[in-house]
């Protein structure tokens, strides 16, 4: 059986029963557009990020999915995708949908960076809109961010269409994942400010994964951080951790924000040092 009971696999707690419906419908319309135009050749629909971790918070979070394809689509088929999911974008909740095609051999013998077949995401629409030729013929290239991708679908991904995960997706050197996400909080000092939820949060579920080998979610890095780091940063992380589950105002202490990115990023920075020694 191709189709899966992701309905009940989701953790969807806090959502309204508005939401529910309207998640569960964009994710039936994700699968039957993906079944619809490339056929065959689809592997399956995997979910990663939030959703897969359940973290997902409708303001706050995209819809992550890596479609797993047998072949290369024929240009055709990466065009009528492409418009395809720019009209699913719409539906989404605001940060819209992040896809990539992927190649079943790297998903099952993996390679760092990971050729992809094609990429969108909302940070892209405007782009697609300009030129959607060009942009189907440009999308396609290496991303380390699916290193990440592929981990949390290994650990606690959602399979919305095909066979389960394990059937499709081989091990991600543990390396390969740290250098993924690590390169995703290299800049934690300088984007705090602008996006402190979102920084403080992921920072510490890095740290998690040097420490202890955890895939976590934000909200879950938050709450490992305040068991985990020193008492003086618990006012900054409960902060950090209400705005994210309520959508709330968060305004930081600056100086002390710089100092939780400098200590988590010192010690995230000597503990990559030494296991490259």
């Amino acid at each position: 059986m191709r189709t899966s009971p992701y309905s009940t696999s989701l953790n969807l707690r806090g959502f309204s029963s508005i939401m529910d419906r309207r998640l569960c419908a964009l994710l039936d319309a994700i699968q039957k557009t993906h079944v619809e135009i490339l056929g065959n050749n689809l592997v399956g629909l995997y979910l990663h990020g939030s959703l897969a971790l359940g973290g997902f918070n409708p303001q706050r979070s995209d819809v992550d999915y890596i479609a797993v394809v047998q072949a290369p689509p024929a240009r055709e088929t990466r065009l009528r995708l492409l418009e395809a999911v720019y009209r699913l974008n719409r539906q989404a909740p605001p940060k819209g949908l992040e896809m990539s095609v992927v190649l079943r051999r790297y998903c099952r013998d993996f390679v760092y960076p990971t050729p992809f077949e094609l990429h969108f995401s909302n940070m892209h629409r405007d782009a697609y809109a300009r030129d959607p030729h060009g942009f189907a013929d440009a999308m396609r290239g290496t991303d380390p961010d699916l290193a990440a991708h592929f981990t949390v679908i290994l650990h606690r991904g959602v399979a919305l269409y095909g066979p389960p995960v394990s059937a499709v997706f081989g091990d991600v050197p543990w390396a390969d994942y740290l250098d993924s996400i690590c390169a995703d909080v290299a800049d934690a000092e300088t984007n705090v400010s602008a996006d402190p939820v979102y920084v403080l949060l992921n920072l510490c579920r890095v740290l998690a994964a040097m420490r202890e080998k955890r895939v976590l979610s934000k909200a879950e890095g938050g709450a490992w951080g305040l068991s985990h780091l020193e008492p003086q940063y618990a006012p900054l992380l409960r902060g950090a951790l209400e705005a994210y589950r309520t959508d709330g105002v968060f305004e930081p202490d600056g100086k002390l924000a710089a100092a939780f990115c400098r200590r988590v990023l010192g010690e995230i920075r000597t503990e990559r040092k030494e296991n490259t020694i």
